[in-house]
């Protein structure tokens, strides 16, 4: 069944009720996907860059993945649940050690990626089970690791590739290279991979379930004010946007 979208920006996000059920379907069933997690940042990004719109409207599943896009979501009367990004890839780590869909970790620094996976064994395996890893590498790649990166993959033919480059670049490179591995689901994961690493921690469970998740980020990296400056614009450009989508209808 074809879900529901919502347009954010003029891009889709899907309104689902398990976006984790989904996408686990997708992995199992060897169907191909691009699963993008959208924010309000990346949205804003979007309405700048034809491109990147294009590409976000061709994925496969877009989740809401930010509370600016909830928020958006729920103002024009949808109920829409947040599906953080991160949280859905564990489910699917999990799922993976279940079912040992086999995975390729690109993304983080060189120490970070090794941390990943050995914190990922300790929280996630165990009863003898191991992590079905195909392949990993760092995001710190010139040229000619690319090339290592792309025929690894292209030889091990994964079934769940985690990409953590940060928005858009992310998004570009699954694009360009999902040709290398088409039934295998893709997923941009931005930082995720400092936060298993340990090197950073989530904020706590009462600010991302009242939607302040970006509170805390903006407290533990204060440098990161310009890029929230991104929220308030995203509401000023949602209100433009509707305006415009109401004066298109009117006669």
């Amino acid at each position: 069944m074809e879900s529901q979208k919502l347009l954010v920006l003029g891009v889709p996000v899907d309104l689902q009720d398990d976006y984790g059920g989904l996408a686990k379907r997708r992995v199992s069933d060897r169907q191909g996907a691009h699963i993008v997690t959208l924010n309000a940042e990346m949205a804003i990004q979007a309405q700048q860059d034809p491109k990147l719109a294009q590409l976000i409207t061709n994925a496969e599943l877009v989740i809401p993945d930010g509370a600016g896009i909830v928020l958006y979501g729920r103002a024009r009367g949808k109920e829409i649940q947040r599906c953080p990004g991160i949280e859905l890839a564990e489910e699917l780590i999990q799922a993976a050690i279940e079912h040992q869909w086999r995975v390729f970790l690109i993304g983080g620094a060189p120490d970070v990626i090794e941390a990943v996976l050995q914190n990922w064994q300790a929280k996630f395996a165990g009863d003898g089970k191991e992590l079905p890893i195909a392949g990993y590498h760092h995001g710190y790649f010139d040229a000619e690791q690319e090339q290592l990166i792309c025929a690894q993959i292209k030889q091990t033919q994964p079934d769940l590739i985690l990409v953590g480059l940060g928005v858009p670049r992310q998004e570009f490179w699954i694009q360009s290279q999902r040709r290398l591995c088409p039934n295998a689901t893709w997923i941009g994961v931005g930082g995720s991979f400092d936060i298993w690493s340990g090197r950073k921690e989530r904020a706590p469970a009462w600010l991302r379930n009242n939607h302040l998740e970006w509170v805390y980020r903006l407290y533990k990296e204060p440098w990161r004010w310009r890029r929230m400056l991104a929220l308030p614009y995203f509401v000023w450009s949602a209100v433009v946007y509707s305006l415009q989508q109401m004066l298109k209808r009117s006669p």
